[in-house]
């Protein structure tokens, strides 16, 4: 008897131990706790792409949009965009010296960053059209991408794109994984973004909207190229989200994923659509790991953006309950 239980109770350790490590190595987002928001994502994934599902999407429905700036990356203590163009600004500084005065270049120059946060996407702007004048949409690629690998952010001491989040990188990929065409709607610069973001985000150029500065079609050195323009083109923030995703995507998504206020308006365009939908929220909650904001904050504003996921049924992720990670290179220092 003795022997059958003690046989019976090894069987039942070993696939126990055999359940949780099928478990770990299938579980698609490792870096999420268990609990109500990483069951909402996955419950939501499983229900649209489930054949036979009454939730079920077609795959050409399976659009994913993701806010870049405290979604996807940090934000603080400035968006990063602020810190390329004060690097291009103090570089021209001499052939430009009424900057010396103008606002937002002046700010710039001195590193004021709390001005440069009030300022947000129309300041990026404008410091990338005064920065990226007359050069080629190559050429500021190519220098943003080289500043990206070469930057040092203020509190971690890394370059600007390991501030990535290791959880929505499992996100992305596992929407990816089910379908899903993931874009990037964000009010920072395309100029900017596309420099990076395939190599950080898994999403490239051409699946990035974004906010623009004006350009024109050249001929330089018999070679056509588009050369940017010192002038605003249009801002993709707020209302102008869901716009900027008819006229670049042309789908309403069906899953829509942002951090403040400024991204109510594409949360809300996704949401309301028919059929099954998830509009989720990142509310940064860990001063420890990350930083600790919502109302009231310069960077990254939310206040009715709690009031609308109650009404509307989004997931709000607490950043510090939610996630047992927040960047990648803490799995590495771990190891």
């Amino acid at each position: 008897m003795k022997k059958s239980f003690y046989g019976l109770l090894t069987i039942c350790i070993v696939f126990f131990f055999v359940t949780v490590s099928a478990y770990a190595a299938t579980d698609p987002l490792p870096s999420w706790n268990d609990g109500p928001s990483k069951q909402a994502v996955i419950g939501f994934v499983v229900a649209v792409t489930t054949h036979g599902s009454p939730d079920f999407m077609a795959k050409e429905e399976r659009i994913a949009t993701f806010d870049s700036d405290g979604t996807l990356m940090s934000e603080q203590p400035v968006y990063f965009q602020f810190l390329y163009e004060i690097y291009r600004v103090r570089i021209l500084a001499s052939k430009y010296p009424a900057w010396q005065t103008l606002q937002p270049f002046k700010a710039a120059m001195e590193g004021d960053l709390a001005y440069l946060a009030h300022s947000a996407s129309p300041g990026e702007l404008d410091l990338a059209a005064g920065t990226e004048v007359d050069r080629s949409d190559e050429e500021t690629r190519a220098d943003t991408a080289a500043w990206a690998a070469a930057s040092r952010h203020p509190r971690f001491n890394r370059p600007i794109t390991d501030l990535v989040y290791q959880p929505m990188l499992e996100l992305l990929n596992y929407l990816r994984a089910n379908g899903f065409k993931t874009y990037v709607v964000t009010g920072t610069g395309i100029e900017f973004i596309r420099a990076w973001a395939e190599k950080t985000y898994g999403v490239p150029p051409e699946m990035i909207v974004g906010s623009s500065i004006k350009a024109r079609y050249q001929m330089r050195d018999d070679i056509g190229s588009v050369i940017y323009e010192p002038a605003r083109n249009f801002i993709c923030n707020g209302d102008d989200k869901p716009t900027a995703i008819h006229y670049m995507i042309g789908r309403r998504p069906i899953a829509a994923f942002g951090n403040s206020d400024s991204d109510i308006p594409m949360l809300q365009y996704a949401t309301s659509g028919k059929g099954r939908r998830l509009g989720l929220l990142v509310h940064h909650t860990d001063d420890v790991r990350e930083w600790a904001y919502d109302r009231g904050s310069r960077v990254g504003d939310l206040d009715k953006g709690f009031d609308e996921a109650a009404r509307r049924g989004w997931v709000v992720v607490d950043m510090k309950k939610d996630w047992k990670v927040i960047f990648p290179f803490e799995q590495r220092n771990s190891r």
